[in-house]
């Protein structure tokens, strides 16, 4: 039997060099007739001729899975068998490819913010430069017209919960109706004192030449339960651009909302440095606008599942309210130096003096003031606060209708009014 082989193997492998020989004769003929070029055309199809029947009659898989001959792709198909076969051929490239978590130093922290910040700005930039002139064209008599006679029919208040001053004179009262203090933080007397809460002035100028009010999104892509996905307008941006509406339709106020996406990074949710990177565009827009007095940065909250914060006013569905402080202090290290806050007794004031107006027209409307550890980004004005309107249990329409009220309590606080209903 392997006399017989070596005999096959003898007379395939004349026969191979024979049709060589009849190859290179034909080329060299080819070529004298007709060129290079033809001879080179025509020994690269011998090649590939070749190259199929040897892989045809010795890698039959290979041949049949290929799909059809001469394609070129074979010898790739060939390697990638090896790849497969040979244990550890090709594991580089695959790991090269592969994406992995990056631990990222102080450095590196750093460069990624100070990129994001020079893109966020160049980007708020030309947009607040578009909103300016589009503000510019409306005139302050045009804003306010038509506007007086509806506030006096909306700012007027039917008190349902009298909560008395005296009343919260006692610490301990005001502090337990109207405030929920985190495990991270704690609320000292010098902060939490009525007379400081209620005598702080949160009136705004009657100055009419820019926006008053600035609305914006710390966490731009927080839903409701029935948000659709990739409609902004059924998101917190679409509830603030209601809230705008309110306050420059029914109050006659000049407002910028802001729809920056802090919370999304090359496409991706991060909301860990969401702060970080709105702050520098809060400065900016507001050194851009120094007529602006009030910064409301709107969330809605998280809640367990089996919770639905929703209540009943003027007959409507409304998602609850919940005003939220941060002290720049914790229990642990006392001040966080690296987040000074100017303007702590001022936020807090703003929010306790529209809580209590709500608590006495809408008492089952707002949740509580919730003071935290840090910062929030709060420090940019007095009059600051972080409004969380309901949570992802409750609709877009219930997250909508509280934006009434809450309008109407800001305005009656900001026009000095609310003093006149206590």
């Amino acid at each position: 039997m392997d006399r017989n082989n070596k005999g096959l193997g003898t007379i395939v492998i004349i026969v191979m060099a024979a049709i060589a020989v009849i190859l290179v004769y034909r080329s060299y003929k080819v070529i004298t007739a007709q060129g290079a070029e033809r001879g080179k055309e025509i020994l690269g199809a011998a090649y590939e001729q070749a190259a199929d029947l040897a892989v045809k009659t010795y890698i039959p898989q290979v041949y049949y899975e290929n799909g059809n001959a001469g394609n070129g792709d074979i010898f790739e198909r060939i390697v990638q068998m090896a790849q497969e076969q040979i244990p550890g051929m090709g594991a580089e490239e695959e790991e090269e490819g592969k994406e992995t978590e990056i631990i990222e130093d102080d450095s590196t922290e750093a460069a990624i913010l100070e990129e994001n910040e020079r893109v966020i700005q160049a980007k708020i930039t030309a947009e607040n430069q578009q909103k300016i002139q589009q503000d510019s064209q409306v005139q302050p008599e045009q804003t306010q017209k038509g506007t007086d006679e509806q506030v006096q029919q909306t700012s007027s208040f039917n008190i349902v919960n009298p909560i008395s001053l005296e009343q919260l004179q006692d610490y301990n009262f005001l502090l337990n109706n109207f405030f929920v203090v985190d495990g991270n933080t704690s609320a000292e007397k010098s902060e939490i004192n009525l007379d400081q809460l209620w005598g702080k002035d949160m009136k705004i100028s009657d100055d009419t030449s820019g926006p008053k009010i600035l609305i914006y999104h710390t966490h731009s892509q927080e839903e409701f339960a029935d948000s659709v996905a990739g409609d902004t307008s059924t998101t917190v941006i679409g509830v603030g651009e209601h809230l705008a509406q309110i306050l420059r339709d029914t109050y006659g106020y000049q407002v910028l909302h802001r729809t920056d996406t802090f919370d999304l990074v090359d496409g991706r949710l991060e909301r860990s440095k969401a702060y970080n990177y709105a702050e520098p565009v809060l400065q900016q827009v507001l050194a851009e606008n120094p007529s602006i007095e009030v910064v409301i940065d709107l969330h809605r909250d998280g809640v367990d599942e089996s919770k639905h914060l929703v209540t009943e006013i003027d007959g409507k569905p409304t998602a609850k309210v919940m005003f939220f402080n941060g002290l720049s202090r914790t229990s642990m290290n006392g001040p966080i130096d690296s987040l000074p806050n100017p303007y702590i007794e001022d936020n807090l004031a703003f929010s306790f003096q529209l809580e209590y107006l709500a608590k006495q027209c809408y008492p089952d409307f707002t949740r509580c003031i919730y003071l935290k550890g840090y910062r929030y980004n709060l420090h940019v004005r007095p009059k600051s606060i972080l409004l969380e309107v309901g949570a992802q249990t409750n609709t877009v329409e219930e997250a909508m209708n509280a934006m009434e009220p809450f309008a109407k309590v800001l305005n009656s606080v900001l026009k000095g009014t609310n003093k006149n209903e206590s």
